[in-house]
């Protein structure tokens, strides 16, 4: 087999393993990074179902409050 074959093969399947291996690496990367936003999203969703039920017991720790302090007990 000619010498150039040979050098120009052994590039060709150089560059396509270094081409899938990039490609492999990024959508790692990408899906570890997709992850981390979703845990981040979670961990915010646990706080907005918690916002209305501490509004909701403030509301009634005002009123308890007011009732003191108008003496109505």
């Amino acid at each position: 087999m000619n010498s150039e074959i040979l050098v120009a093969l052994l590039a060709l399947i150089g560059t396509l393993s270094g081409t899938f291996g990039g490609i492999l690496t990024s959508s790692k990367l990408t899906a570890y990074r997709i992850q981390q936003l979703e845990n981040k999203v979670d961990t915010h969703n646990n706080f907005a179902l918690r916002i209305p039920i501490i509004e909701e017991k403030i509301k009634v720790l005002n009123h308890r409050v007011e009732d003191l302090e108008k003496g109505d007990v």
